[in-house]
């Protein structure tokens, strides 16, 4: 099991559903579909990568969600979670940076052999369960100084991310996706 750690996070992002965004704040017209598809990123990622695909786990331990996480979990500030923060590669360029949390009271059954995830991705277990449930999308732009993602990932200007739970056997996950410079410029540029 990994060790425990402090989160990452300590900005409050404003997490809202792409419609509710005023149309002067929402993202890239190319972006948009990217960021709404209710379907596996992960599947679209190997796609687009024509199978040059790789995950690489940047820190995986257990620490406690912050405050807006255990809101969406609708979790106690003191319960646990594992959390896993990974970069998705496709063609040797860092596309997704993604953050998981995972209750530990979700990780039983089931679910407890993603106590011992490796460079597999989430995304690939989740959507290959028939009982799968999610909540809708929300998505917000993120700086640099919320501190979200590893600071040599920040840029000058936001980046957008895109965040959901997933249920499976009624038992939350939360999956948040940041999309990172060189993936917004491939799709910016099909």
């Amino acid at each position: 099991m990994p060790q425990l750690h402090s989160s990452l996070t300590r900005a409050v992002i404003r997490w809202k559903p792409l419609l509710r965004l005023p149309r002067s704040q929402r993202p890239p017209t190319a972006l948009y579909p990217w960021l709404a598809d209710k379907g596996s990123l992960t599947a679209r990622l190997v796609d687009l990568s024509q199978g040059q695909f790789k995950v690489e786990i940047l820190r995986q331990y257990l620490g406690k969600a912050s405050r807006n996480e255990q809101g969406a979990l609708g979790i106690g500030r003191q319960e646990l979670c594992l959390i896993r923060e990974v970069i998705l590669w496709g063609k040797g360029e860092a596309w997704i940076f993604a953050r998981s949390l995972l209750p530990l009271r979700s990780l039983t059954g089931k679910l407890r052999h993603l106590r011992k995830q490796d460079q597999s991705p989430l995304g690939a277990f989740l959507f290959s369960q028939p009982q799968l449930a999610r909540s809708p999308i929300a998505v917000a732009p993120i700086n640099a100084q919320d501190q979200y993602f590893p600071s040599e990932l920040a840029l000058t200007k936001p980046l957008w991310g895109r965040r959901s739970i997933f249920y499976l056997a009624a038992k939350p996950l939360l999956v948040s996706e940041v999309f990172l410079p060189a993936l917004c410029a491939r799709i910016a540029h099909s």
